[in-house]
């Protein structure tokens, strides 16, 4: 059993891994030379968001749950959004 610091942290630890996922994909510039490696590393930084995720709902309070949820429907929808456009 995970204590009060230990759930915090993982939590925030998710949290910030949407933040990197969000901030990757602020920096996409579609018509670079550069976007494959772009797209590339933010489905990277998504595919830990989501085991960030993961590992914090297996601990998370029920209002962290709901907010851990709703980073999983934000990275999903930005990832949605990259396949329309290709």
């Amino acid at each position: 059993m995970l204590n009060h610091q230990d759930k915090r942290r993982t939590f925030q630890e998710a949290q910030q891994s949407v933040k990197q996922v969000q901030d990757a994909y602020d920096d996409i510039i579609t018509d670079s030379p550069g976007y494959g490696h772009q797209l590339q590393h933010l489905k990277q930084e998504a595919n830990e968001a989501f085991q960030q995720i993961q590992t914090a709902l297996g601990s998370a309070s029920e209002h962290q749950q709901l907010q851990l949820e709703q980073f999983q429907k934000d990275i999903s929808s930005i990832l949605s959004e990259l396949n329309a456009e290709g």
